[in-house]
């Protein structure tokens, strides 16, 4: 099956004085797809976005002009090459992705467990990157994918260094419970997150799967700025989070240094690390 790209011009065809809402009607054309729906009919992106036929057919033409829509022999939209090329700029995603990747697979080879990468947006968590390691537990998280910031461990991790504001918006949102063991509770979060501030971890106990728990850390670039935040996922009945506290942190800490030439400094309590996360003095399990 052949894909079809259009020519590619400087700017989509539209004229100057529709700018606004016209650049927002192809935005929700592009937003129709997911990971569900990769590929869409005419009928179907126009349900999909909320649009009129003809608005959408002559929007789709604009984009697949431009590159930003590809349409295969039959017909139907797929997300552009040249999109992915403009995604691949910005800074929080493909650029931190190459940055963190080599340290990334070497926490796992370290750990044999699964590795993750993500960064907030709002009030929720995006998934920049991941390993999975065949003998720990399956991940139900993908690329790209967004989840709520108080049920994960990097969620957790990445709302404790968020602004005030963002914090106390999401405490006054509903939480949503996926376990016994989610955080639903405004109080509880808040000393969550004060905790995870004092300590530079995050745990994130059986929040999202009755078998999974996750330990995450912050990583900071040069102005002590959270940029991002790492994560292992491992087997709740025999996960030993703090074994894991140093490599995650001393992981933190490199990316910060790829990050920026000034990284903050590790945290006291990990100065010294063990390569081998069940070697001595590393044993005890909290969370």
């Amino acid at each position: 099956m052949g894909i079809h790209p259009g020519p590619t011009h400087p700017a989509m065809t539209s004229t100057v004085e529709h700018t606004g809402p016209v650049t927002v009607r192809a935005l929700r054309l592009l937003e129709a797809f997911t990971p569900d729906k990769p590929e869409l009919s005419l009928s179907d992106l126009a349900r999909r976005a909320g649009l009129p036929v003809s608005t959408t057919h002559r929007l789709a033409a604009d984009l697949l002009d431009w590159g930003a829509l590809e349409r295969d022999d039959r017909g139907r939209y797929h997300i552009g090459l040249r999109l992915w090329e403009i995604a691949s700029l910005a800074p929080r995603g493909l650029v931190l992705r190459e940055l963190a990747l080599p340290v990334m697979e070497d926490l796992a080879q370290i750990t044999h467990e699964n590795v993750q990468l993500g960064v907030r947006d709002g009030h929720e968590l995006v998934f920049v990157e991941r390993i999975r390691s065949k003998d720990s537990v399956p991940l139900l998280t993908r690329v790209g994918g967004r989840f709520a910031l108080p049920a994960t461990g990097l969620g957790l991790a990445l709302l404790a260094y968020a602004p005030v504001t963002v914090q106390e918006e999401i405490c006054a949102l509903p939480l949503e419970r996926f376990t016994e063991h989610t955080i639903t509770d405004p109080a509880h979060l808040r000393r969550v997150l004060a905790e995870i501030r004092r300590t530079g971890i995050a745990v994130s106990d059986r929040q999202i799967s009755l078998d999974t728990l996750s330990v995450a850390a912050p990583v900071f670039d040069k102005t002590n700025t959270v940029r991002a935040a790492i994560s292992v996922v491992v087997d709740a009945r025999t996960a030993r989070p703090r074994t894991l506290t140093p490599l995650l942190q001393a992981a933190a800490l490199s990316i910060g240094r790829a990050l920026s030439p000034t990284p903050r400094p590790i945290h006291p309590r990990t100065e010294r690390i063990s390569p081998d996360p069940t070697g001595p003095g590393n044993t005890d399990a909290f969370g």
